[in-house]
């Protein structure tokens, strides 16, 4: 591994352990491996709220409308990513080809939530989703003495 050292492995340069890290170095990081992480397999949201709404923005680059799923249910806002990568190119002798596909999704409770109203667009790769607010009623009442 060209002499370098993680970050969890401290003071191990002169160690005697140094060729039994490298090899386990070289045994886990196998270039065709699929690289997983959080930064990669979900996506990021951010949440507003003002007196009548709720305003939900992610960032989902590269997604079409298509590929998106949005639901409420009970206050629970779910909002999904089903795709798969399908390029077809003629006459290329491939030796390696992968494709990606994946699912992602994300949920958000919002406890005051209106069924009716809410509205979903998704513009230059950020989902905006705006839920009204429940509207409530006064709940202090004038008591006429007799």
């Amino acid at each position: 591994m060209a002499g370098l050292v993680p970050f969890n492995r401290k003071n191990l340069i002169n160690s005697s352990f140094t060729d039994f890290y490298n090899m386990l170095d070289d045994f886990f990081s196998d270039a065709w491996a699929p690289r997983r992480s959080l930064y990669r397999d979900t996506f990021k949201i951010d949440v507003q709220e003002n007196e009548k709404e709720y305003i939900i923005d992610a960032e989902l680059p590269g997604v079409s409308k298509d590929e998106i799923n949005v639901e409420l249910n009970e206050g629970r806002l779910t909002f999904s990513v089903n795709r798969e990568e399908n390029i077809e190119e003629e006459n290329k002798n491939y030796i390696h080809k992968e494709r990606r596909c994946c699912s992602m999704s994300r949920g958000i409770y919002l406890a005051d939530a209106a069924k009716k109203g809410v509205k979903a667009r998704l513009d230059n790769g950020v989902l905006r989703i705006t839920v009204p607010k429940l509207v409530k009623e006064d709940s202090v009442i004038k008591v006429d003495i007799e």
